[in-house]
């Protein structure tokens, strides 16, 4: 089970963040990762593998005014 924003989250594992984000209907782009404390580099999201009990934080970028 992994950790998305402090809940839990049953998605399988390992899977790599960007399968994760494609799964959430997020854009890579408009997403910051946070895996474990330690920020991911948007170059490596199809590169880094989640595992079971990995905690995730994904902030998203909004505009306004």
């Amino acid at each position: 089970m992994l950790y998305i924003n402090g809940e839990p989250d049953d998605t399988g594992t390992p899977v790599t963040i960007l399968a994760l984000l494609q799964s959430r209907n997020l854009r890579p782009e408009r997403v910051a990762v946070e895996c474990n404390g330690v920020i991911i580099r948007r170059a490596a999201f199809s590169d880094t593998l989640v595992n079971d009990g990995d905690r995730i934080e994904i902030v998203h970028f909004v505009g306004g005014g």
